[in-house]
């Protein structure tokens, strides 16, 4: 079947494409290294000028693609795997590294919390695809600009900035629009943007409303796996007491469904030719979502749980910047920023046939500054900056009677008195251009300063906990060094070092956590910081027609966080919730080793036609003892994604077929965030998906957009996750853009 979706396709463009000329290949060439990116310093850059892998993704590719978030946006790449366990959600993973471990940046403000867990995270959805620019994923250590939790790399994203009017009468100078609507899910989302300014002030707003009903998945595959992942089963109140009864719809996974609304509004102003004032406000919220993982799981053929979702996932942004170009110093350009950022999370849960269900709530706030200066001449460029985030966490924790609505006070996920972190750097970052720019130097320095400081008030509510106030401060030394050498307009080669660091934060240090009724996490205060140092060597070349980038990466990860056994005020159990329960901790016991691959090309026969494919590899374990190797969590299989395209200025059309290997049960790290309950027996099976999609330009500023995803209705799902992907899916979307 997936050949006969190819040939008339490719027989198409055989017709109608004609080659390409010298100019053209040219011009391609140009583009590829000339394009512009923000993710190796606080400013533009070429991405020749760049030694570490980075992929950007467009504006125009995240339009084409449809995606219902920035999660999927991701998966659609082939190049970032992600894991999900609700649909409201998607946990990046970059290189074996994940959630804390990565640094999310949104306009250059670090997005990282002080409760990011090492686990799987949710909140990439927050960042809304109409309102982007462009996303940069920079793949390896980073933390000498970037600072702390770049350990495996950084995914920055950027929004949409004003556009200024010709003159100084106020107008209207851009508008966006878009509805859309998916079956799969019946995906509802509209967007309003609209840019009024005039040439010295401007101003974007864009709104955001989407709601996804319970996702579909599909219907073809292997039966006995097909089997173990259909919704047998729902929770309904019948005579005020929960009862298990059959799902009408098998592969209807119920208990999927939210809502999402998001608000962007930026301000600049023009201070003259040379500064620049920005305002930028963000918001983001949804309604609960249900954590359909959790509320599937089953002990003995009874459902674990009645009730179990994510409070609304509530984020702000508030943040001034300043930007100054072409002083008369030694340093010509300049760039800071103030921000403020609030995130309200919750979790609640009830038992099957409880009840009371438990709600614990975090609210914490983040006081940010970024600087940056940047010096630059014919041979040299250099950026030295500073940046601090100062973290305010507030736990709140209670269970509520269902049925008279009574409280009563639980413990809390943190610690429930003063919880405070805070991040300091200083760096430089060093560009040298040699043999009139054939070589390219990388390097770079950054000295890390972190606090820590929480205190236990309420820990007699389950059990005394010895340690009622946890302090740490750490320093780290981080940096970078690199060299591009093109020796030709189409061969460029690259090795770079670079290393990471991540302290630890609340998560990790002062969670209290029962994870199953055998174990219990509890804090431990000699944590120390986890650290990576990655070595990697990188091809590509480019004549036009065609295109090849491949690379290969060593890293070692070293004090790296594990939970294992652990003793407390010398117990090795606690009496928690009236039972005896074995203590655990997070401790600094693993050192990993991660290594892997991979290989982007494109060739272009034709004028506007495409042919491309990609595949990622990565490999992962750790130290447990003197020789055993155990297998490191986080560690996707091989990722892949390959497509024939044709694309003129007025309508474009693509096939592509998306690509994830097996990951075997001898291959799961049995104790971490692998998630061994949601494999089948022989563990993550392989699987690939066939994609169509196809847009037209009808009028100057109208277009229309329709697509088939998993054309052939597979059921699969992501590694690691406890849903199926989505089933086939019928796209259509109108977009207006002035």
């Amino acid at each position: 079947m997936k050949k006969l979706f190819l040939f008339p396709l490719l027989c198409l463009a055989m017709h109608t494409a004609s080659a390409q000329t010298e100019e053209q290949k040219d011009s391609i060439k140009k583009t590829n290294l000339n394009e512009v990116i923000i993710s190796g310093n606080k400013f533009s850059e070429k991405k020749k000028n760049i030694v570490q892998k980075v992929d950007v993704i467009s504006q125009k590719q995240m339009t084409q693609m449809n995606a219902q978030s920035l999660a999927d946006v991701l998966i659609n790449t082939g190049q970032v795997f992600v894991q999900k366990s609700q649909q409201g959600g998607g946990s990046p993973v970059i290189r074996g590294f994940e959630a804390s471990r990565i640094q999310l940046s949104i306009d250059g403000i670090r997005h990282n919390n002080a409760i990011f867990r090492t686990g799987h995270l949710q909140n990439i959805i927050s960042f809304d695809n109409t309102s982007l620019e462009r996303v940069e994923v920079l793949s390896g250590p980073a933390s000498t600009v970037h600072g702390a939790d770049a350990l495996g790399g950084v995914i920055m994203i950027k929004t949409i900035d004003p556009k200024f009017a010709k003159n100084n009468k106020v107008a209207v100078t851009g508008a966006q629009a878009l509805v859309r609507y998916s079956t799969v899910n019946q995906e509802k989302t509209v967007n309003v943007g609209m840019h009024v300014g005039n040439n010295k002030v401007a101003s974007f707003t864009n709104i955001t409303y989407s709601t996804f009903d319970d996702l579909v998945q599909g219907k073809n595959g292997v039966d006995s796996i097909m089997n173990l992942w259909k919704k047998k089963f729902i929770i309904a109140q019948i005579n005020g007491q929960d009862s298990m009864i059959a799902n009408p719809d098998p592969y209807k996974q119920l208990s999927t469904g939210y809502s999402q609304v998001d608000i962007l509004e930026k301000v600049s102003i023009l201070q003259g030719k040379k500064i620049k004032h920005g305002l930028n406000f963000q918001l983001s919220t949804t309604s609960n979502i249900p954590r359909y993982d959790r509320l599937s799981e089953t002990s003995n053929g009874i459902a674990k749980n009645a009730e179990w979702y994510y409070g609304p996932q509530f984020r702000t942004l508030a943040a001034y910047t300043f930007d100054a170009v072409k002083m008369n110093s030694f340093f010509s350009d300049l760039t800071a920023n103030l921000s403020h950022q609030h995130w309200t999370e919750s979790r609640n849960n009830r038992g099957y046939q409880k009840t009371t269900i438990a709600r614990r709530t975090e609210n914490i706030n983040v006081i940010g500054y970024n600087v940056a200066l940047r010096h630059k001449d014919d041979r040299h460029e250099l950026t030295i900056g500073a940046d601090g985030q100062f973290n305010l966490l507030k736990s709140d924790a209670h269970k509520t009677d269902i049925f008279t609505g009574a409280e009563t006070k639980i413990d809390t996920r943190y610690p429930d008195g003063k919880n405070n972190m805070n991040l300091f750097g200083l760096f430089f970052q060093h560009t040298l251009k040699l043999a009139e720019g054939k070589v390219v130097i990388n390097d770079g320095l950054r000295f890390n300063y972190t606090t820590l400081h929480s205190t236990l008030i309420d820990t007699a509510v389950q059990f005394n906990i010895p340690v009622t106030d946890l302090k740490q401060a750490n320093k780290a030394l981080t940096g970078n060094l690199g060299v591009a050498f093109m020796p030709t307009d189409e061969l460029r080669l690259t090795a770079n070092l670079s290393s990471g660091f991540r302290s630890p934060n609340f998560d990790d240090m002062t969670k209290v956590f029962e994870s199953t009724n055998s174990m219990l996490i509890v804090p431990n205060k000699n944590l120390k910081p986890e650290y990576s140092q990655n070595a990697e060597i990188g091809i590509g070349y480019n004549n036009g027609s065609f295109e090849l980038n491949t690379y290969g990466f060593y890293t070692l990860f070293n004090n790296a966080m594990v939970i294992d056994k652990y003793t407390y005020n010398g117990q090795d159990s606690i009496l928690y919730n009236g039972n005896m329960i074995q203590v655990y901790a997070s401790q600094n016991k693993a050192r990993a080793f991660l290594y892997g691959g991979g290989v982007d090309a494109t060739y272009r026969p034709m004028l506007h036609f495409s042919i491309y494919g990609s595949i990622n590899y990565t490999y992962g374990r750790f130290n447990q003892g003197d020789s055993l190797l155990i297998p490191l969590d986080h560690i996707p299989p091989v990722t892949g994604r390959f497509g024939i395209r044709y694309a003129t200025s007025k309508w474009y059309t693509e096939l592509y077929s998306l690509y994830n290997g097996k990951k075997k049960l001898v291959d799961y790290n049995l104790a971490g965030e692998d998630n061994l309950p949601y494999a089948t027996p022989n563990g993550s099976p392989s699987w690939y998906t066939v994609n169509f999609r196809a847009g037209v330009t009808i009028t100057k500023y109208v277009q229309v957009q329709a697509g088939i995803e998993n054309i052939l209705d597979r059921n699969y799902r992501y590694f690691a996750s406890g849903m199926s992907a989505p089933g086939r899916n019928f796209v259509l979307a109108v977009r207006y853009k002035y």
